[in-house]
């Protein structure tokens, strides 16, 4: 059975919209989410001025996809840490694709360069693994070299992360569901529609409807088609031409509301 958890969360300047610090019962780590236009408001943070890792979060100019660079940063001479590191990413110009920092560190200060090189390595790996969004970083970072027992107490670290990071709505390092020909049928819900230029097959998730690779839309919308839908199928135009690797049976192309709402019929499993 499943425990429950406990997460705390303050909000630094009292507005949700504002930086906010996360932490959680027997668990060193501490969390900060700051918008990018607050990093100024956070600079007499003593944690922000430690060791850790951090991530970097925006949208691609040109299909609005969700991107992510994962960072370390030590303590410097200068006194500066996590907080110094991000603020050189928000001035540097070509780096204008983010617009919210998430620092993770902890509370009692015991990172080191070891410690942080293999979490950022590790933290890389997953969000690459998951396929959610558009991982930033060139080259894979160096994990270090690690003993066994320093291995497992970072592996649980990781695990603690992963939860408050789904709790800031960052989804990063949860892949999407994985479904096959072969998943039994009483675990999905199948919905098929081959009707007016429409040739479509997806599956009920609990991310939602995943559109099965191949999947076929009409070339133009139905009359009765509502104008977000159009819009919709514009701004993504390029993924409804686009053609995917076999990794899986399935992709997640495009919802498939686009599939059957365009085709003026309704949903059938």
């Amino acid at each position: 059975m499943k425990r429950g958890r406990t997460i705390s969360l303050f909000l630094l300047d009292g507005s949700v919209t504002g930086a906010i610090k996360y932490t959680m019962p027997n668990w060193t780590g501490v969390v900060y989410k700051i918008p990018r236009i607050a990093l100024g408001s956070c600079k007499k943070r003593e944690h922000l001025q430690q060791s850790g890792v951090y991530f970097l979060f925006g949208k691609s100019a040109e299909r609005n996809e969700s991107i992510v660079y994962v960072g370390q940063a030590g303590i410097r001479k200068n006194g500066n840490g996590l907080l110094g590191r991000i603020l050189e990413h928000a001035r540097n110009p070509e780096n204008d694709y983010w617009t919210e920092a998430v620092a993770i560190t902890t509370t009692n200060n015991s990172f080191g360069p070891t410690e942080i090189s293999y979490l950022e390595n590790q933290f890389t790996k997953l969000a690459t693994d998951a396929k959610r969004y558009i991982v930033k970083n060139g080259n894979d970072p160096n994990p270090g070299n690690i003993t066994e027992e320093k291995e497992s107490e970072l592996e649980e670290f990781i695990e603690y992360s992963k939860i408050v990071m789904g709790i800031l709505g960052h989804k990063v390092f949860v892949p999407l569901d994985e479904i096959t020909e072969d998943t039994p049928r009483e675990n999905v819900v199948r919905l098929h529609l081959k009707e007016r230029g429409a040739d479509a097959t997806g599956f009920l998730t609990s991310e939602g409807i995943i559109v099965c690779k191949g999947s076929k839309i009409r070339a133009t919308p139905t009359p009765s088609c509502q104008e977000w839908i159009k819009k919709l199928r514009d701004k993504n135009s390029a993924c409804i031409n686009m053609v995917y690797s076999p990794r899986t049976s399935l992709s997640t192309a495009l919802p498939l509301l686009q599939v059957f709402a365009c085709s003026d019929l309704p949903m059938a499993e």
